[in-house]
């Protein structure tokens, strides 16, 4: 848990040294198709691989809304976010889930949960307010941008577990990141880099697509068979440690009080919606299907 956390967590220190260099589009597509390579590589995966048959518009769907959109977003968002703050701030993904599955099922959000979605608001706008960083308008839209891709998040781990529960992970895994390659090639053709990037970034990519991306699939993998559905997805409240861990270690990003005191809010409040960590908890966890549904992974 505590690896996968760490390679997840550091995927927000490796888009915010890349992204400069490379633009949002042609970072993630990039990640995309190397991840997607790598994970091919894998006996497992290759097991899986003959159960996307039949599946294509579905992973379609997925693809955009678990891998194309968000990563895109986040990316464009770290051009002018630290790190540290990408990550926390995508710690609020398992809220969109809640809402969102709340939504599409019609059930009535209980009163403890309603106050953990609030206390999440809350801790965004301490993030917001009380960070390191002005509250510039770019500032803003950035954070915006962050919050539309852990909504995208949130509504892919409710999509993988209504419409494609017969998928298995190691299939759904591949397929998310070929169906994201296919949404992201024009743009990334668009607005391609015209000079060619430095080693660091090229380096940051290659940790980006094979040790945040590929490898943590595989160790996902492990925790699915090893803990089960249910115990796996409490890494979530281990990402943001982790992101903003690396951040300040190897970036030097300073992290304020308000930082602390706003990933101190938003994490209580994925206590209150998901139930405590080690707790099992009939909450709707995006990952608690599928690795469709990686929670707060960039």
């Amino acid at each position: 848990m505590l690896v996968l956390a760490a390679v997840w967590g550091g995927s927000y220190l490796f888009i915010r040294v890349a992204v400069p260099a490379f633009g949002p589009f042609p970072l993630m597509a990039a990640r995309v198709t190397v991840a997607a390579a790598l994970l091919l590589a894998m006996p497992a995966v290759r097991r899986a691989a003959p159960g996307l048959r039949g599946h294509g518009r579905r992973l379609l769907v997925l693809g955009a809304a678990n891998a194309a959109l968000p990563f895109a977003l986040i990316a464009w968002a770290e051009l002018r976010l630290t790190a540290s703050l990408a990550a926390v701030l995508t710690a609020t993904v398992p809220l969109f889930s809640t809402l969102i599955d709340a939504a599409w099922s019609g059930e009535r959000v209980s009163p403890r949960r309603a106050g953990g979605l609030l206390l999440g608001v809350a801790g965004v706008g301490v993030l917001v307010g009380w960070s390191p960083l002005p509250a510039t308008p770019a500032t803003l839209l950035a954070v915006a941008a962050m919050l539309a891709g852990s909504c995208a998040y949130g509504f892919a781990g409710i999509y993988a577990r209504r419409r494609l529960a017969d998928v298995p992970p190691a299939a759904l895994a591949l397929g998310q990141q070929l169906a994201a390659g296919c949404w992201l090639l024009l743009p990334a053709l668009a607005t391609a880099p015209r000079v060619a990037p430095p080693v660091r970034a090229l380096a940051a990519l290659l940790a980006l697509a094979t040790v945040s991306t590929a490898v943590a699939y595989r160790l996902y993998f492990f925790l699915l068979e090893r803990i089960g559905p249910t115990r796996t997805p409490t890494v979530t409240y281990l990402i943001p440690v982790f992101g903003t861990a690396w951040g300040a270690l190897f970036l030097h990003e300073p992290v304020s009080p308000g930082m602390i005191a706003g990933a101190a809010c938003v994490l209580a409040s994925l206590a209150a919606v998901n139930g405590l960590p080690g707790r099992a908890s009939p909450s709707p966890i995006a990952i608690s299907r599928s690795p469709a549904a990686a929670p707060a992974e960039a």
